[in-house]
């Protein structure tokens, strides 16, 4: 108990982000994963700055504000400044600037997130540029001769229709039907539909999901790789928890140990989950996702 204290003494009530750690937050435990974890933030910034030498900088050129964020103080309208009115001037802006997408609700976690990391409206809003518009859509498969019905537009995962979120749920069920067949046949002996349990991890990218230092590990490797490490997050989880899934007995149950599995200390050792992304899950290539994509698309289309 002393040791837990002197650790609470030690790390922030309020992480660098600005989110208020919750009530039975374990300090101990987090001063000790992080103290191993900052030689490893220490050799991610070098070659960070090794890979960003010479590349090309970014170039310039009434929705949830309330909602988002609820537990950050630089998102309270007491904050000075209130990083409430930098949200709603970048998604104003996004929706201008990109009228075929517009809002959609999920949209204010992303662009949140990046305006906490990069401190700037103008950054943040062409990342966000670049998540909604060449990022998520998926990409040609082999020899660039797909076609063009065969993709998932930007315009498709924020959408109304939604139509691209819907794809990449049902691309995960397929997944997890020829990897975890035991977590699949459990889902459709119970009837449960993929989007009730995994609709926020791929709308929000995680973000008020997993940890924040997770979050933005899986980012870096999001804009690094491409929208195939989502379904790679997605499945370690689910299949390092396959035998607690499996003890579900009903709906309800399902639904529950799906949020459980985004808790506790395998998502918050951050630089292990970041490992583990990739080599859990086995091969997962992108010509794979592209492929359920086109098929999974055109068997919602059909049923639409």
């Amino acid at each position: 108990m002393e040791s837990a204290g002197r650790a609470q003494d030690r790390v922030p009530r309020v992480d660098p982000l600005g989110f208020e750690r919750p009530p039975d937050f374990d300090y101990a435990a987090y001063e000790e994963f992080f103290s191993a974890y900052l030689v490893v933030l220490t050799r991610r910034a070098v070659k960070w700055s090794k890979l960003l030498q010479g590349a090309g900088r970014v170039r310039s050129s009434g929705t949830d504000m309330n909602r988002t964020f609820p537990d950050n103080v630089k998102f309270r309208k007491s904050a000075d400044p209130c990083l409430q009115t930098t949200l709603y001037n970048v998604l104003l802006a996004y929706g201008r600037h990109n009228q075929g997408v517009g809002y959609c609700q999920g949209m204010n976690f992303v662009a949140g997130y990046l305006i906490l990391v990069t401190k700037s409206e103008e950054e943040s809003f062409w990342l966000l540029d670049a998540l909604v518009g060449r990022i998520l859509p998926a990409e040609r498969g082999p020899g660039h001769g797909a076609c063009v019905s065969c993709l998932v537009r930007a315009a498709d995962y924020y959408s109304p229709a939604m139509l691209g979120l819907q794809t990449d749920q049902e691309v995960l069920g397929e997944l997890v039907r020829t990897k975890l067949p035991a977590v699949a046949a459990l889902m459709d002996g119970h009837g449960v539909l993929w989007p009730l349990v995994v609709s926020r991890w791929f709308i929000c990218l995680f973000v008020d999901i997993l940890p924040v230092e997770t979050v933005l590990r899986i980012w870096d490797c999001l804009f690094n790789e491409g929208s195939k490490i989502i379904f790679r997050v997605a499945l370690t989880l689910i299949k390092q928890h396959q035998a607690f899934i499996l003890e579900a007995t009903s709906v309800v149950d399902i639904c529950e140990r799906f949020k459980a599995i985004t808790r506790g200390s395998f998502v918050t050792e951050c630089h292990t989950f970041m490992q583990k992304i990739f080599s859990e899950p086995g091969s997962l290539s992108m010509a794979t996702i592209s492929r359920l994509r086109a098929s999974c698309r055109a068997r919602l289309l059909t049923q639409g």
